[in-house]
């Protein structure tokens, strides 16, 4: 049986009123989202070692005109965890939010993506094209094993490799630009799904299981998406936060792979770290917003 973190973890979190949802999305494995607002679905997909909360200042401004949905994957937030690293992998990930978003059955869906959100998020945009309206790429990456690594990156998987009992808190603070922008409540809130070192496991597998040489279990579908990826014919805004040292470089290679993303504003989200939803929230939610609006 999968570890369910206690309900009362989540009482009472900085920022965050929005009541729980779930769905089965396997035999005794339930998918934690939060589901606010109505109109066309925009489906936010966050990534390590964070949840739906990471995204709670773009929820009510993107609500206003949208059904806003947000998941926590498995092994985060309010979602179920396995408790063991090696219960985690791309394919079970994938097969989790293939299965969530068929169960809800979103369509037209403005797909919006950070970190592994995005391997998971553009991995299925590539394969089931016919339910993803539009892209909104943020700071994430399409890792084959075959490129350089960033030496931010490389230094975060050591730690992680030697740190089972992860700081989560503490991570999500240095990610920011400012550290000071995250309060000891919000760190201690994105510390509240995972009460105990075997509640983290997911936390500690998603950096490891980015493919490090190019036969890699994932490396073969990170490919397939890139190919696919390059016959997007649909809308993509590509809006990055330059100042991350593990990701921020991947921008340009976003731009030059989506078809049409150069047909979008030229904008980049200053003064923000890796984690841009929660640091720039309502400059991000901003910007998705007019990009739904002319492409409508």
């Amino acid at each position: 049986m999968p570890y369910r973190t206690p309900e009362e973890r989540f009482a009472d979190l900085p920022d965050f009123p929005f009541a729980p949802n779930y769905v089965s999305v396997g035999a005794d494995l339930r998918m934690h989202y939060v589901d606010e607002g109505t109109g066309a679905s925009i489906l936010c997909l966050h990534g390590e070692p964070t949840w739906a909360y990471l995204y709670r200042h773009m929820i009510p401004p993107l609500a206003a005109e949208h059904r806003v949905v947000v998941p926590d994957f498995i092994g985060f937030g309010r979602s179920d965890k396995w408790t063991a690293v090696d219960d985690y992998s791309f394919a079970h990930h994938y097969e989790t939010l293939r299965t969530f978003v068929e169960a809800l059955d979103l369509s037209e869906i403005t797909l919006v993506v950070q970190d592994w959100g995005g391997l998971l998020g553009l991995a299925f945009a590539a394969r089931q094209p016919e339910r993803v309206a539009r892209l909104v790429v943020l700071n994430t990456f399409l890792p084959t094993g075959e490129e350089e690594k960033s030496p931010a990156f490389r230094q975060w998987r050591r730690f992680v490799e030697r740190t089972p009992d992860l700081p989560i808190g503490t991570v999500v603070r240095r990610g920011f630009a400012d550290s000071s922008r995250l309060s000891d409540a919000e760190v201690a809130a994105y510390e509240a799904p995972f009460p105990t070192a075997d509640s983290k496991a997911g936390a500690v597998a998603w950096p490891l299981l980015v493919p490090m040489t190019p036969d890699a279990p994932g490396a073969d579908a990170m490919r397939e998406t890139r190919a696919r990826l390059a016959e997007w014919s649909k809308p993509a805004f590509v809006l990055f936060a330059p100042g991350d040292p593990i990701l921020g470089g991947a921008r340009e290679f976003f731009l030059d792979l989506l078809p049409t993303a150069r047909e979008q504003p030229d904008l980049v989200v200053d003064d923000a770290g890796h984690f841009l939803p929660d640091e720039r929230g309502p400059t991000v939610a901003r910007h998705v917003r007019r990009f739904v609006d002319r492409t409508a």
